[in-house]
């Protein structure tokens, strides 16, 4: 992995051995479910959990809100059953509400904020203070956002907030079942707003910068485990991993701020 040193890839290594002492014995298949805020970090975090542990996690993904066919939500109406999900705060403690997610199972593993992201080589627009904010928005020719919760916050509190939701009404899209910087990159939007951990694994984009912090929404990324988890010591012991300190490095170089505040 080339965003973490070998050292912190040797601690994460010793810290799943030694949970691993007070975990199960007997290998297990854990299946897990995320949503795009912590997939970057997630995606390098299991293989060297699988490595250590001698679990196997099978990964789906999916949207922590909405009503596409891959989302969170359609996929547990449809039956299906995870050990652990993934997804945006209130996302997940309306699954617990629900009834798919075991109640006091939450364990928070980010911070996340939106920022913007267009095609490499275009001009950067300023978003730095919100009346730039707001003309950027108004010059765009077109705007991707995403139909998870960064996307429910700026089509429902801030494009009203700042006074163009009218204007952007014909403009600005809102994204199914595909990343917005897939759809920046290959030139169908502009510009492209998601969670920063969306936008930076897209080397074909030129990451803008965060909303300014007046109209900034910040939000936590947290694991819980399912009421009908098959395997739910060991899901437990995958999340302990996930939000353990030595994991912090992993999960900031992803664009998250670690709960864990290690450095």
């Amino acid at each position: 992995m080339t965003a973490v040193s070998s050292c912190v890839r040797h601690a994460l290594l010793l810290l799943i051995g030694l949970l691993a002492l007070t975990g199960q014995v007997l290998a297990d298949e854990i299946r897990v479910i995320s949503s795009g805020g912590f997939t970057a970090a997630y995606k390098q975090l299991v293989p060297l959990y699988e490595q250590a542990s001698g679990h196997k996690v099978i990964s789906s993904y999916g949207a922590s809100i909405g009503n596409a066919p891959d989302s969170i939500p359609s996929r547990l109406a449809r039956g299906e059953k995870f050990d652990i999900l993934i997804l945006s705060d209130a996302g997940l403690e309306a699954l617990v509400k629900q009834g798919h997610v075991a109640p006091g199972s939450r364990v928070d593993l980010g911070r996340s904020i939106i920022g913007l992201s267009v095609r490499k080589g275009t001009p950067k627009p300023d978003i730095r203070t919100v009346d730039a904010l707001r003309q950027t928005l108004l010059n765009a020719k077109s705007i991707a956002y995403s139909a998870s919760a960064s996307g429910t916050y700026l089509s429902t509190e801030l494009f009203p907030r700042l006074g163009v939701a009218e204007q952007l009404k014909d403009k600005a899209k809102k994204i199914y079942s595909e990343r917005v910087g897939a759809v920046v990159a290959r030139g169908d939007a502009e510009l492209g707003f998601q969670q920063v951990s969306e936008l930076l694994p897209f080397t074909e984009l030129d990451y803008v910068g965060p909303l300014p912090d007046e109209v900034q929404q910040t939000i936590f990324f947290s694991a819980g485990i399912g009421t009908e988890a098959k395997a739910p010591e060991a899901a437990r012991h995958l999340v302990r991993y996930l939000a353990s300190p030595a994991a912090a490095s992993i999960v900031r170089s992803t664009g998250l701020e670690p709960v864990s505040g290690a450095k």
